[in-house]
């Protein structure tokens, strides 16, 4: 039997989530897909499954060998359309991940009028807000919002975000003002995950070199943006979000910015893509597309949050 085409199985059985749905994929027969990993497993002389009637479940073995397949085909695959280059038409399956909130608000009514405007290409959206290895876990682009580390990913910028404090006008019409972080410990905190729940970091007052840390107990504490912007909106206290996340609501007057002079800087936004991968048709057919509205919009955003940022959100490069 065929090594690919048995690693095709293997990782299509992980996909699918049983070997009966491997088989409907890749139109084979339950045998075959059986005969497939058992070869497998002799070849590299290891258990990769773990196998009931219900369920499958990597080995340790099979953890680190599904990177390395997924790895090993998303390499050949690359290497055909790169063979045919311009020449190819962008088709096949993308696979895109973004942060929970970001990929609903955003990326999502990108991908929307991409598929309209691409009939010949399906999309994977995940929305994951915990950080991935691009190549061992297939995904061909990410929009990813902070500094980036070193690495070999070709990243594109389209954007920048600030970390913004909102409370609503009724609020802060009924509560003692608010013009320095320190005045924060006062008021009734509703607190997200990702931004610190129980204290707030703020750049050194002037002269000084260490961050201002506010220490508070919430009143609130959610792991969902949607329930921290609804609760503010509300009237039930003071929230920290990424500028984009209170937009709108910036914009209607539900909300409003506090402590604009107490912000850290704005923080990137770039779409990121393994080395190589902006030869394929399918990927550089959606970077064409997307990074330009993406900028649209986070150029719109700035100015809905009375952000201090350039009109334009930054060439980027297409080169690591």
């Amino acid at each position: 039997m065929d090594r690919i085409e048995a690693m095709k199985v293997f990782v299509a059985a992980l996909d699918e989530g049983s070997l009966a749905g491997a088989g409907r994929k890749l139109g084979r027969s339950p045998a075959a897909i059986s005969r497939a990993l058992a070869f497998l497993e002799d070849h590299v002389g290891a258990e990769l499954l773990h196998r009931t009637t219900r369920t499958l479940r990597l080995s340790e073995a099979g953890e680190r060998y599904a990177e390395a397949c997924r790895r090993v085909l998303a390499e050949l695959e690359e290497a055909d359309l790169v063979v045919q280059g311009e020449k190819s038409a962008p088709r096949g399956t993308l696979t895109l991940t973004a942060p929970v909130a970001a990929g609903e608000e955003i990326l999502r009514p990108i991908l929307d009028a991409f598929l309209d405007a691409v009939p010949t290409i399906s999309v994977k959206l995940y929305f994951l807000d915990r950080p991935i290895n691009l190549i061992e876990e297939g995904i061909d682009v990410a929009l990813r919002i902070g500094h980036l580390p070193e690495s070999s990913l070709v990243a594109v910028k389209v954007g920048e975000v600030r970390r913004v404090v909102t409370a609503c006008p009724e609020y802060l019409a009924s509560h003692p003002p608010i013009t320095a972080p320190a005045d924060l410990m006062h008021h009734e905190i509703i607190s997200m995950t990702h931004f610190g729940n129980d204290s707030w970091s703020f750049p050194p007052l002037k002269g000084s070199s260490i961050p201002q840390v506010v220490q508070f107990k919430p009143r609130l504490t959610v792991n969902s943006v949607r329930a921290a912007v609804a609760s503010a909106a509300a009237g039930h206290g003071v929230t920290r979000l990424f500028s984009y996340h209170v937009a709108s609501q910036i914009r209607d007057g539900t909300l409003e910015v506090i402590l604009k002079n107490a912000e850290h800087g704005p923080l990137p936004v770039h779409l990121l893509t393994p080395y190589g991968r902006l030869s394929v048709p399918k990927v550089r057919t959606f970077f064409d597309f997307a990074v330009p509205r993406l900028r649209t919009y986070f150029t719109t955003v700035a100015v809905d949050a009375g952000e201090i940022m350039s009109a334009q959100a930054g060439t980027g490069h297409m080169s690591p």
